[in-house]
């Protein structure tokens, strides 16, 4: 092994055994070169004050050599913002930036002990950083029945993960913590396990209550007191988009500092939450009493971005910056907020209403993009295909008879139109 990779090992080991016990065979062995390329340049940059001849990019004029033909659509930024590679960590000031608005965003983080955000190319390659490190060929991976289908690829193909799913609602339509605590409690045998929490839900548009959060939160303790180790990831992709009486923060506040055999792991990003989906501006966050755990845990991650996409955009991460830096963000964003919240009311108030008889039901949703109808009797891949080729209407068959449908791309005044199709599309198929 590496001596660099044995360094960091030991000082996660000497912080808390537990989190040593969660790294993967890979997360064990990897590391982020200190005698490098990178670590080279990063010294030249301080002291080649002649001529620096380290880093593979071409100079002109004292910046970056550049095209005018895209620079002149970009003329608003600094080049040195736009062309250079970015730190494999990222920007630092947008990771301070983000780190600042995670915790005003979350009151719960207050007093709690965790790293700065690591840039990622957005949430699936967060995921994706998290399965390398902990995620070794039959740990269970722990996450409800209705769920975002690149969790199997990323934990269960990618990784051979032991994909163990529960149901994500109760009869009452709660969320299903006690099927949580019995998942994890069978994984006492093996001694670990890895959670992925994903509110606002994909598919259902589901957050939990806070008296819910408690319940996960209860269960994912038991568990830990129980002597298995617990990775829980906190998938917030849709973070802040909660219209309704429910949780509003993150549960990752709640889950950091709460056992020594709790690691829990933020994953969220500018993506959804700041309307900048082709950007790829994601964070990696980690929560630890131990810094030398953090730090430690920081540079296997940077170890994983080396060894796979090098570092993020550059631009991208100007971007994002720049927009969180602005007088104007947080009106703007409300705006987009009261448009999105306007369109889920009005789905709801749509689905109350009668109209639509007995053909569905649907399950709860009070945040994020999305819902998913429950159709009584009827095929919801059927139900697509007739919609797709009879109507020009495309929504997403889950399962034997769950049909989402995402309202954030529909404006409110055509919601009512897209339903009564869907609807005149069930009846076509169950009156054939």
């Amino acid at each position: 092994m590496n001596p660099l990779a044995a360094q960091l090992n030991q000082n996660i080991q000497t912080g808390n055994e537990h989190v040593y016990q969660m790294l993967s065979l890979l997360g064990k062995e990897i590391y982020f070169p200190k005698e490098g390329i990178l670590s080279q340049s990063a010294e030249a940059g301080k002291l080649a004050k002649k001529y620096n001849a380290t880093i593979g990019i071409a100079t002109e004029g004292n910046g970056p050599m550049h095209l005018e033909v895209i620079q002149e659509k970009l003329s608003a930024y600094n080049p040195k913002d736009l062309y250079p590679y970015a730190p494999p960590a990222g920007k630092p000031e947008l990771r301070s930036v983000w780190r600042d608005k995670m915790l005003k965003e979350n009151p719960s983080l207050a007093g709690k002990n965790y790293g700065l955000p690591v840039v990622t190319n957005a949430l699936t390659h967060g995921l994706s950083i998290v399965a390398d490190l902990f995620t070794d060929e039959g740990d269970a991976v722990i996450y409800p029945d209705k769920n975002w289908e690149n969790y199997e690829l990323t934990f269960g193909i990618r990784r051979h993960g032991r994909l163990v799913n529960f149901p994500l609602f109760t009869e009452d339509q709660r969320f299903n913590s006690e099927g949580l605590r019995d998942a994890l409690l069978a994984q006492k045998e093996y001694g670990k396990a890895i959670v992925v929490l994903n509110f606002p839900n994909n598919p259902t548009g589901y957050t939990p209550g806070v008296e819910e959060g408690k319940a996960i939160v209860a269960a994912i303790q038991e568990a830990a007191e129980a002597g298995i180790n617990v990775v829980v990831v906190t998938d917030d992709a849709y973070f802040g988009l909660f219209f309704e009486d429910s949780l509003h923060e993150s549960l990752f506040g709640q889950l950091a500092g709460l056992h020594p055999r709790i690691l829990p792991v933020k994953i969220d990003g500018a993506t959804k939450e700041e309307f900048v989906w082709g950007f790829r501006v994601g964070f990696i966050t980690f929560a630890s009493e131990h810094q030398d755990v953090l730090s430690a845990l920081e540079q296997k991650t940077l170890g994983i971005i080396r060894a796979t996409i090098s570092s993020g955009p550059h631009p991208s991460q100007t971007f994002v910056l720049d927009a969180l830096k602005s007088t104007d963000f947080e009106q703007q964003k409300k705006e987009k907020f009261q448009i999105m919240k306007g369109r889920a009311n009005k789905v709801k108030a749509l689905l109350d209403s009668g109209k639509y008889g007995d053909v569905w039901s649907y399950y709860p949703f009070n945040s994020g993009y999305f819902m998913c109808l429950k159709l009584n009797g009827l095929s919801a891949e059927r139900l697509r295909t007739h919609l797709l080729e009879q109507y020009g209407v495309g929504t997403i068959a889950l399962g034997e008879y769950d049909l989402r449908i995402a309202f954030s791309c529909i404006e409110e005044e055509y919601l009512e139109d897209l339903y009564d199709i869907v609807y005149r599309g069930a009846q076509d198929l169950l009156n054939a």
